[in-house]
């Protein structure tokens, strides 16, 4: 086969306007060479040339690894399960349906101001600090409905949202007069209103238990996310001129502690606990510490009386309500699922190295074997 001479640079035929856009082609190139303001520093980061280095997963690197991981999940899985169990915990349910409660004369909403009480008695000090919760069953704060109900600018102090309420607040925007409600919404108006009191007995006579109601809040509750407004001539309830209770209430936001003029408003500590929603029906809060006096240490041995001013209703949802003491420990309170996920991923982690092993080991001895 015959192949022709190759034509030279010479004779190559040019496309009428091509040599121009070559031209202008290079022009452009070596302007943008000459003036590069963002082009990335010559380093081995911005330039992508850092050394990179992937594990070969061999048998050898991945069942120990696996049995490492293994043991590792389940020393930490029974440390966190000990502990866990060493929490003391005692729960007393008040809601008042069983025929041995006190508090089943206090379920008729018609009654005002319904005393009932709770008696326990510990046989051994429980440790402190000991840590007190009302908890509610049934309870859906997470229903986004109810979630969305609230005026957040009410909350931080704005008061030109004290007269003109959040549309989301609505039906409880304004009262029946049509009056503002400050804090407007669903969350304030259904807030806790249950008290408790209690009392240990000693020769046949009441100790208080005195619990301690600071600082029971998120700290970035109570120093970022809500803010009072200013006061007016001093006076707190004056900035809440021209407005009125949520409809639940016996009292307004600036009347809720009457004892501690720094615990009312939108930093009272209560409300701050009940804004911050719960995830789950069934949930408790925390209500106060016992850690002062005599109780430092704990609840000793004996006899002790829960005197409780029964307020909140519950029938209606088909909810429950109780009362939590507990101690903590370096991880916090009770919590058995945290020490059995551990173990359960850790045995996981110890069987398929297991496996892995015996697949290894049978088709490597087989190709030994045929070999």
């Amino acid at each position: 086969m015959l192949y022709g001479k190759p034509r030279s640079p010479a004779h190559r035929k040019l496309v009428p306007g091509s040599e121009k856009k070559q031209i202008n082609k290079r022009t452009v190139r070596m302007k943008t060479e000459g003036s590069m303001e963002n082009r990335p520093d010559n380093t081995a980061f911005t330039q992508q040339r850092l050394p990179a280095w992937q594990p070969i997963l061999s048998a050898g690197i991945v069942i120990p690894g696996f049995t490492l991981i293994g043991l590792a999940f389940i020393g930490i899985g029974v440390a966190l399960f000990v502990t866990s169990q060493n929490i003391k915990v005692l729960e007393r349910d008040y809601t008042g349906v069983t025929d041995d409660s006190s508090c089943g004369k206090c379920m008729d909403p018609t009654k005002k101001d319904c005393v009932c009480e709770v008696k326990f008695s510990f046989s051994e000090l429980f440790e402190g600090p000991v840590f007190f919760y009302y908890g509610l069953s049934n309870y859906y704060q997470n229903y986004r409905t109810y979630g969305v109900s609230v005026d957040p600018y009410q909350l931080v102090g704005d008061t030109a949202y004290f007269l003109s309420p959040d549309s989301n607040c609505s039906p409880y925007q304004n009262d029946s007069t049509g009056t503002p409600i400050v804090p407007c919404g669903s969350i304030a108006n259904s807030m806790f209103t249950d008290s408790f009191t209690l009392y240990q007995i000693i020769n046949g006579q009441q100790s208080l238990v005195p619990f301690d109601r600071k600082g029971i809040a998120w700290w970035t509750d109570y120093n970022i996310k809500y803010r009072n407004p200013a006061p007016v001539n001093g006076s707190l309830a004056l900035a809440f001129s021209g407005t009125t209770k949520p409809i639940n209430w016996s009292k307004p936001v600036y009347e809720l502690d009457p004892n501690d003029s720094a615990n009312n408003g939108f930093l009272n500590q209560d409300f701050l606990v009940w804004m911050r929603r719960a995830a789950l029906p069934n949930f408790r809060k925390l209500y106060g510490r016992i850690r002062e006096g005599a109780y430092a240490n704990g609840l000793p041995a004996g006899n002790y009386t829960l005197q409780i001013n029964y307020n909140y209703p519950v029938q209606s949802f088909g909810g429950t309500k109780k009362v939590v003491f507990s101690n903590v420990s370096w991880m916090g309170g009770k919590n058995q699922f945290l020490g059995i996920a551990y173990l359960v991923m850790g045995s996981l982690c110890i069987i398929m190295a297991i496996v892995m092993l015996i697949v290894y080991a049978k088709y490597k001895f087989s190709d030994d074997d045929g070999a």
